[in-house]
């Protein structure tokens, strides 16, 4: 099974539109966002996406009503962090902050995944990967990222755009 991972996308409506047409082209079984979507608008335009969406709410997603509602009327399956599931014989974690890997024993998990620093993080210690793809919602292009992870391999990989 392979996913798509997508973090901070901070209310950027024409990043999410490309991220969906990505994630869409990719074929990705399932996305996780890892928190600070920022705006219910910004649900809507992910509502596009052809797999479903499960995530994590981050520090910068005060409109929670909002979003709750708009996450609910499309089905989405969000949480405060953190959020552990269980994919394809694999346990993973998901937060906003990676502070919050704290709240978990992280040697219970085969991947890990977090936003909220805006960097690009891929770290492999035996068979867990740390990932984060890095941030979406810059206005620079090139320099925006989404992330497809392997739950079979592991291996992940980083879309720019």
């Amino acid at each position: 099974m392979r996913i798509g991972v997508v973090s901070d996308t901070h209310n950027n409506l024409k990043n999410c539109a490309k991220i969906v047409e990505l994630f869409n082209e990719s074929g990705v079984e399932r996305v996780v966002h890892t928190g600070d979507i920022t705006q219910a608008k910004t649900i809507e335009v992910l509502a596009g996406l052809k797999a479903p969406l499960f995530g994590v709410f981050g520090n910068n997603d005060q409109e929670r009503q909002s979003l709750t509602e708009m996450i609910d009327k499309f089905g989405f399956s969000f949480v405060d962090p953190p959020f552990c599931l269980n994919w394809a014989a694999r346990r993973i974690c998901v937060v906003h902050d990676p502070l919050e890997f704290s709240m978990v024993d992280e040697s219970d998990f085969d991947l890990l995944l977090h936003g909220h620093t805006h960097r690009y993080t891929h770290v492999i210690n035996d068979n867990q990967l740390l990932f984060n793809p890095g941030e979406c919602a810059g206005l620079m292009p090139g320099l925006n990222a989404i992330g497809l992870v392997d739950l079979e391999t592991l291996e992940a990989e980083v879309i720019k755009f």
